[in-house]
């Protein structure tokens, strides 16, 4: 790692501010299980200094050919169908809404879910590209993106596939209670579903740390978590070794691949801004209470009964999962209401990113996924 004289340090993962050294200390303590009441004000003062302003970076190009479907308030619904004269089901990926852009699910050649989902039979294509929030979307809630994923289903034409990915894993499951007959199969990846039945870095911090802390973050940006708060608060820097992994090639690949460095590098850079009330929402209800799990999540005026989900699916978890843990997302075999032989569990090598982005993930677990996906899908689409 390079010093700058900016004030910044250079990672692989592309610039990263000072202020992430200063803070994860905290972080780190919460993780460990450390009370931080005490140090709560400290924690605040550290968040409320921002370095000089700096021009957001580029934003990262769609790697496979696709087109805007939908323009709503909360998202672009993306198209990347092969055909569309069709009569397959549609496969909707739930990207992330959290700290990066939806193109983790469409990094590089190689390391590309929607070109993997496309090649291997998903051929009506479609992606959640969630718009970075505006001061005006401050108040925005869950149900206010739970809204909006219920338009675009009914944009493509309900039942879909919910493909989920992390944070868009649990708004794929709650959609999937809410509106049972609009789903028909659903793929869960690297999702935090119960977050009592596996500790990890993000939900012990978030157990741990005070709602003010995150609450202050808000207020730094109006009303809004700015992303690279958020990369502040969780995430320290990434080493070369680390993005390596993640997009498991070897170590010394990366050099002599400019192309898929730099793509990582400003995917990693290019941060979403969170509306305040969602955020609040999220580590309350997720992280604080585990709602979900409990079945006392409420979402669109009805309470969330997951016995209700019924819907084949396919579970995908990652083995050094660090912020989704293997065991929060598989405790959703004993949440829903499936018949146990209809759910499919893969648990891979490899880390949170590689789940998304990794080159033998997406050959391998992706490439099944996809299979059990696509089986069927005419046949169950004329029927309906």
């Amino acid at each position: 790692m390079n010093e700058r004289t900016d004030g910044r340090h250079e990672t692989t993962s592309g610039p990263f501010f000072a202020t992430n050294f200063f803070v994860w200390p905290f972080i780190a303590a919460a993780a460990a299980g450390d009370t931080l009441a005490a140090q709560a004000g400290e924690m605040a003062r550290a968040l409320s200094w921002s370095p000089p302003a700096s021009p957001r970076p580029a934003r990262l190009d769609w790697c496979s050919p696709n087109r805007v479907r939908l323009e709503l308030s909360t998202m672009d619904l993306r198209d990347f169908s092969t055909a569309e004269a069709t009569r397959e089901v549609p496969v909707l990926v739930c990207a992330p809404f959290a700290l990066h852009c939806a193109t983790i699910a469409d990094l590089a050649p190689g390391h590309s879910l929607v070109e993997t989902l496309a090649r291997h039979g998903c051929r009506r294509l479609f992606l959640t590209d969630w718009r970075s929030a505006t001061a005006e979307m401050r108040f925005l809630t869950i149900d206010s993106y739970l809204a909006e994923l219920n338009v675009a289903i009914d944009e493509v034409g309900a039942p879909v596939d919910l493909v989920g990915l992390c944070q868009g894993g649990w708004m794929a499951l709650v959609y999937a209670a809410r509106f049972p007959n609009k789903v028909r199969k659903l793929v869960l990846a690297g999702a935090p579903i119960d977050i009592a039945a596996a500790a990890s870095r993000l939900s012990v911090a978030a157990q741990n740390l005070p709602l003010s802390v995150f609450d202050q973050l808000t207020r730094l940006g109006d009303g809004r978590l700015q992303g690279r708060h958020a990369l502040e608060l969780w995430e320290p820097a990434l080493q070369s070794d680390e993005v390596a992994a993640a997009l498991q090639v070897a170590p010394g690949e990366l050099s002599r691949r400019p192309m898929l460095r730099d793509r990582f590098a400003l995917w990693s850079a290019s941060t979403l801004d969170l509306p305040g009330a969602f955020y609040h929402q999220s580590v309350l209800w997720l992280f604080k209470e585990n709602r979900l799990a409990q079945g006392r999540f409420v979402a669109l005026g009805r309470q969330i009964d997951l016995g209700a989900v019924r819907h084949p699916l396919f579970l995908l978890a990652a083995q050094g999962d660090r912020v989704a843990p293997t065991e929060q997302l598989m405790a959703v075999r004993r949440l829903v209401g499936t018949r146990p032989h209809d759910i499919e569990s893969v648990v891979e090598p490899g880390n949170h990113l590689s789940l998304f982005v990794g080159a033998i993930t997406l050959r391998g677990a992706w490439s099944r996924a996809a299979r059990w996906l696509a089986a069927s899908s005419a046949a169950t689409s004329l029927a309906a």
